[in-house]
């Protein structure tokens, strides 16, 4: 009875699975970090990094202290749920220093329609405009005031 041999072509293929087994072993040996899988599916030591970063936020409560009066207007408002620093930006340097550092005042109407531009995925209840057909030219704030849209400024 002669004697099978094993074909070229898998020992090449079982040799290249091999390597790539091996490759994929090494590679994650030395790429990995040690913290990954601490706290779930990814590195624990991004934690420090972070907390190592500048504040940049002022947070929602820092505005109420000395700006009570738009809070009362924004609690009657649909936009009573969205934080200053939506539209504002980060505010930490305000905060800070709130003579000197002002809070940009947004005029330009592609900003009011990163949110109210008709799009199909948003629910129909939700105020939408057409930017080319609502008051081409204009600005928003002309015809509405932001802290309370409903009324005029």
């Amino acid at each position: 009875m002669p004697r099978q041999t094993i074909p070229p072509q898998i020992t090449r293929l079982v040799l290249m699975t091999v390597m790539i087994v091996v490759a994929y072993f090494g590679a994650r040996y030395f790429l990995v970090p040690e913290s990954f899988g601490q706290y779930g599916w990814y590195r624990a030591d991004a934690l420090k990094d972070y907390q190592a970063l500048p504040i940049h936020y002022g947070g929602q409560a820092s505005c109420v202290d000395c700006h009570a009066e738009v809070v009362k207007k924004r609690a009657k408002a649909k936009h009573q749920h969205i934080s200053c620093e939506t539209c504002h930006g980060p505010l930490q340097a305000h905060v800070e220093d709130p003579t000197t550092v002002k809070p940009p005042k947004i005029t330009d109407p592609k900003f009011c329609t990163r949110c109210h531009e008709r799009a199909p995925a948003r629910p129909e209840k939700f105020q939408q405009v057409v930017l080319a057909d609502h008051n081409p030219g204009q600005k928003c704030t002309e015809c509405h005031a932001p802290h309370l849209p409903t009324e005029a400024p």
